[in-house]
């Protein structure tokens, strides 16, 4: 009887929901009056805010109707996403503010320069950017922007003109264009006209890849730091333009909590980020607490969430002197779902939502002053900090690697770091640096803060668990050498602009042609080559010709017997030296000091057909950072294939199939397929958990280790806390690499940097010659790991190969190719590919 009367009930609660009609008076404050020239959003995009999703091309037309109907609102669009959806940001303020908007900006940023001692703050207005929905499928953030939009736009009163008269507000109604169309498609499409709050429905269960990501599947809030994506560098050019005093931040979490503010777990904040940062914080805090009891919504702060990593929406802000506030709603993942609260409605979401916009704005006014002087104080400490370091520069470079070295710079360049050309030779940190492939950062700079953030190496925290990564030390990242110097005596002149390292042709060669792969755009060059029907070889042993030297890996490529002329040939490598900053030498006979053109020693290679495997049990990132990386960096074209397609696949036609982090239970129907590929000659590789499943299927024999973890005298109470300090959630280890092996070409140090969040072991196998790839002794560079784990990854490998038939099985226990932003270790991957058969 008593399931009779809970079913009856959802079936009331359903109904009621259905015939519901909300208008604007759910959301909105109703002690103001609203003009009636601005238009509502319901009188643009045809329905009411909650009653669908609204999708990106809607969301855009709104605001450019807005800013047609008032003078409060200029638009601008900043750039275009991968899918070509308009990155649009609105400034709204006052029209006299509007009037004077530079000189106000101008006048701001003398906030976060330390060489002015005295700023006048008393009538200067509070700067707040507020953006929505970084992650697609967390919509009520990008909806809310509808309402909060209008009610600035068409709100009249006393009160709203004074906030217009204090505040810049830059409005971003959309971190994440493709995410939120993709969601708001998928919800709308399985949309019921009554409405069902049953979280079985297909509208409340995503397919792959689901619409959290951008259009390469990546987590765009966790880019603020390294701006790899265009979202990313539209808004951190934005950013630095004003140099907010608060950035909000509109997020979504499980549908059976209730809503979240910052401050977030206090010992879990970075130490580079002031303790007054977070009074603050609370403080702005106590206005949301205020505004979320008046309608009688549930809330929580300091809890779960933290602001370590640098490289979130609501952390970035805190290491450049302003307030960074992460919002998490309860998702409705859809239009209404049950939960522990009741019936979670997708308006009451937005209307959380657009209640935490007005209560950061009017915490921004009551505290205008006080955030004011905390930026003008910060970047004033930071700059007795200078004084107080001893390391007043750091250089870096990488003479073997311009590409990688330029794509560092630029990331410097994006984030306003001032950096000089060296007018000579310095040695820093044991490594030479010459003028012409390297530069020196001055630590006395307003960003220094920032700098430290991004070259520090720490190892020692006052917590162990960790809402993200724990290092992101990013000249390691970029496996670039670089080191502190107590001098700026060898600076040369800033660097004002970056252009792309052109590479040239030496020679014009009728017999060959050869270029090193140490460069970071080889693997481009090389598929040009290729994908041109050229012929080319790769050396297994170094060789000599005139007094150069050419390490292994090095690239032949013969002119005879070609189906291009030679001059063809000289021609169209040319082209991909501008394109790819690789050098080519021509070579005018065969015989070298060391192995000759014409010796066994060279390999023939083959064009790469990949495929990467995708769809249900893929881990959707990991699949994405190789997408992306093969093709916009290296235009390599790839084949997606789904996993629910790959038993009915013809994989002949791929030379290579990678599979990214998965646990393979999507893969066991196409077990005996995989095999066959290998065995006519195909390469698999493997990332992170795959691992297990290629074992468990005798692809490949792997020794897993396993850490010893007892915990004693741990409490209930902090169970999961001692099992959450035994994850690696994102560290980085030092490995020794055979420069001799194929995983080796390209590399001219025999230690690198691997980034790593998994506690997956291997022991090597018991036998006498070098392993191409193993952990050191003392492997922690930066980052949190365990005692436990410490001990258990000393000695262990991180990639392993085995043949199998004519093929080959390639297993990588790291993710090489980590946000985008792991550029060091992208040739891993690329040598897998390119020489896998020769591993």
């Amino acid at each position: 009887m008593k399931k009779i009367v809970l079913f009856l009930c959802f079936i009331i609660t359903s109904i009621i929901y259905a015939q519901e009609k909300i208008d604007l008076s759910y959301y909105l404050p109703q002690n103001v009056s609203y003009n009636a020239d601005i238009p509502t959003p319901e009188s643009v995009i045809g329905f009411q805010v909650g009653e669908w999703h609204v999708s990106h091309d809607k969301l855009v037309y709104y605001m450019k109707a807005l800013a047609k109907a008032s003078d409060r609102i200029s638009i601008e669009e900043r750039g275009k996403t991968y899918e070509g959806r308009p990155l649009l940001l609105l400034t709204i303020t006052s029209v006299k503010n509007h009037i004077n908007l530079e000189a106000i900006r101008t006048e701001h940023l003398k906030l976060s320069d330390a060489a002015n001692t005295a700023v006048n703050v008393s009538n200067m207005p509070v700067v707040v950017y507020q953006g929505f929905s970084i992650h697609g499928n967390e919509p009520s953030g990008a909806n809310a922007g509808l309402l909060a939009a209008y009610y600035l736009a068409a709100a009249e009163g006393k009160e709203i003109d004074e906030m217009l008269d204090k505040t810049i507000i830059l409005f971003d109604p959309s971190f994440n264009p493709d995410g939120l169309n993709r969601f708001a498609s998928w919800v709308n499409i399985h949309k019921n006209q009554n409405i069902t709050s049953d979280n079985n429905d297909r509208e409340y269960n995503e397919v792959w890849p689901g619409g959290r990501t951008n259009h390469y599947w990546f987590d765009m809030n966790r880019d603020w730091l390294v701006t790899q994506l265009p979202e990313s560098q539209a808004r951190i050019k934005t950013f630095h333009k004003w140099k907010p005093n608060i950035l909000t931040d509109h997020h979504e979490m499980g549908t059976n909590s209730s809503f979240f503010f910052q401050p977030g777990i206090p010992s879990r904040t970075h130490p580079l980020t002031p303790k007054l940062n977070q009074k603050l914080t609370a403080k702005i805090g106590e206005y949301h607490a205020k505004a979320f009891d008046k309608i009688g919504s549930l809330y929580f702060t300091e809890e779960r969430y933290d602001d370590f990593y640098y490289g979130k929406g609501s952390t970035f802000p805190d290491i450049n002197g302003g307030i960074g506030i992460l919002f998490e709603q309860a998702s409705s993942r859809g239009h209404a779902q049950d939960s522990e609260n009741g019936l979670l409605t997708f308006p009451f979401t937005i209307r959380n939502q657009f209640t935490a916009v007005l209560s950061t704005l009017e915490a921004g006014i009551n505290m205008r002053e006080e955030l004011l002087k905390y930026q003008y104080g910060f970047y004033q400490n930071a700059k007795q900090e200078v004084y107080k370091d001893k390391n007043k520069a750091i250089v870096f470079g990488d003479k073997n690697d311009k590409g990688k070295t330029y794509q560092f710079a630029k990331m410097l360049e994006r984030q306003h770091i001032k950096f000089h050309k060296l007018s000579s030779s310095v040695t820093a940190g044991g490594t030479k640096f010459t003028t012409n492939d390297s530069y020196i950062i001055p630590a006395d700079q307003p960003n220094y803060r920032m700098i430290k953030a991004m070259f520090e190496t720490r190892t020692s925290f006052q917590d162990s668990l960790f809402y993200d990564v724990s290092a992101w030390t990013l000249p390691m990242a970029f496996d670039l050498n670089y080191g502190y110097t107590n001098s700026l005596s060898s600076a040369g002149e800033v660097v004002n602009s970056l252009d792309f390292p052109e590479g040239k042709v030496s020679g014009n060669s009728d017999y060959a042609y050869v270029f090193e792969w140490d460069e970071y755009y080889t693997p481009k060059a090389l598929y040009t080559i290729l994908k041109n029907n050229l012929r080319a070889k790769v050396a297994t042993k170094p060789f000599i010709i005139g007094n150069k030297e050419y390490d292994y890996g090095t690239i032949l490529i013969p002119v005879a017997n070609q189906v291009k002329t030679s001059e063809e040939i000289n021609s169209l490598l040319k082209e991909i030296a501008i394109e790819t900053g690789v050098n080519f030498d021509g070579a005018t006979t065969g015989i070298t000091k060391g192995i000759d053109l014409g010796s066994t020693y060279f390999k023939s290679l083959e064009q790469p057909k990949i495929a990467v495997l995708v769809g249900d049990g893929i881990t959707t990132s990991d699949a994405g950072e190789i997408w992306h990386l093969l093709d916009t960096r290296y235009q390599i074209p790839i084949t997606k294939l789904d996993t629910k397609n790959l038993g009915r696949a013809d994989l002949s036609k791929y030379t290579t199939i990678i599979i990214a982090n998965t646990s393979g239970s999507s893969l066991n129907e196409a077990t005996d397929d995989l095999k066959t590929f290998v065995k006519n000659g195909g390469v698999l590789i493997g990332y992170r958990n795959a691992l297990r499943w290629l074992e468990s299927k005798n692809f490949i024999k792997l020794d897993f280790k396993k850490s010893k973890i007892t915990g004693k005298d741990v409490s209930f109470a902090d169970r999961a806390d001692f099992r959450g300090a035994q994850v690696i959630g994102g560290a980085i280890f030092e490995a020794e690499i055979d420069l001799t092996h194929p995983i080796g070409y390209g590399y001219n140090k025999n230690k690198i940097a691997l980034f790593r969040n998994t506690t997956l072991f291997i022991n090597p196998d018991s036998t006498n010659y070098k392993k191409p790839l193993q952990y050191t002794k003392k492997a922690l560079l930066s980052g949190y790991i365990s005692k436990e784990n410490l001990t258990a990854i000393k000695g262990t490998i991180p990639f392993k190969t085995a043949s199998m038939g004519r093929g080959e099985v390639i297993v990588f226990t790291d993710n090489t190719n980590f946000r985008a932003f792991w550029y060091g270790t992208n040739k891993l991957l690329m040598n897998a590919i390119f020489f896998g058969k020769m591993m």
